[in-house]
């Protein structure tokens, strides 16, 4: 079958779920991930034949059923990394990868600092904090042991060198004695009561675990992550979050609550209020 026969058959059986950019876009990173044919290839050679057609029609079929195509192929790019993903781990979304760009501009790369990322998925959020930060000693700490095993092979993939635990933040006040200079986190902060403004791609995928929070507590992980670090961030430290867009200004009497100062509530690319940082007194 020709490939441009099936990227026919894609825009057709997908027009009712994407736009045809969105399916063109989705197509031609499948065909390069299954086939290594780029989309110049394909545009110089419009009659190019597959010897094996299944991959992609069995791509096709995920994609109707509403897979996101990062869990077909396994694998995303963030902060110009590759990534490893499956359904025990959030895609990186590229609010975060703003946030990596806002801890990058405040960190000292010239000193010996440690930084902890608390949740972590992936590995995203550390992973590519310790690749522009090679004099940093980053930790990383999720509950998930899944996430935690995809995170590590984050860590090879990228080759960088990070401390991966498993531990559960509602449930600690300190690792290891240790102080960090910098503590990240981009927690579950999405209120049940806002599940049906969501994708069903992402609502009937992705880990609901690091999702979503109680309506009556959504600010559970964000207390519990305050706490830890009046134990384990050090005196003037950093605590840098992505947040619940409708809740900034919760954010701002929390944190001012527990004595962190410089506050600053910041907008991600669309507008929303989507990351806080505080200095701790």
């Amino acid at each position: 079958m020709k490939l441009k026969s099936i990227q026919n058959k894609f825009q057709t059986e997908l027009k009712s779920i994407f736009s045809i950019e969105e399916i063109d876009s989705i197509f031609y990173l499948l065909i390069d991930s299954f086939y290594k044919v780029s989309r110049i290839q394909l545009a110089l050679e419009p009659e190019m034949f597959l010897g094996n057609n299944e991959p992609i029609l069995n791509a096709l079929n995920l994609l109707k059923e509403q897979k996101p195509v990062q869990y077909i192929i396994g694998e995303t790019e963030f902060y110009g990394l590759n990534f490893k993903v499956n359904k025990h781990v959030l895609i990186p979304r590229p609010e975060t990868e703003e946030l990596v760009t806002w801890v990058l501009k405040h960190a000292n790369s010239k000193k010996e600092i440690r930084i902890l990322d608390i949740g972590t998925g992936s590995g995203s959020i550390a992973v590519s904090l310790s690749k522009h930060l090679p004099r940093a000693h980053v930790y990383a700490l999720d509950v998930s042991v899944e996430a935690l095993n995809m995170a590590k092979q984050n860590a090879a993939l990228n080759i960088v060198d990070v401390e991966f635990i498993e531990v559960d933040i509602l449930k600690t006040k300190s690792i290891e004695n240790l102080k960090f200079d910098i503590i990240v986190s981009n927690p579950p902060y999405v209120r049940e009561q806002e599940k049906e403004l969501m994708k069903p791609n992402v609502l009937e995928n992705e880990p609901h675990l690091a999702l979503f929070v109680k309506d009556n507590n959504a600010l559970q992980f964000y207390k519990a992550i305050i706490d830890f670090s009046k134990e384990s961030l050090s005196k003037d430290g950093i605590l840098f979050f992505e947040i619940n867009e409708y809740l900034g200004k919760e954010m701002i009497g929390l944190l001012k609550e527990n004595n962190f100062s410089k506050l600053e509530l910041k907008q991600d690319i669309f507008r929303k209020d989507r990351m806080i940082k505080g200095v701790k007194n």
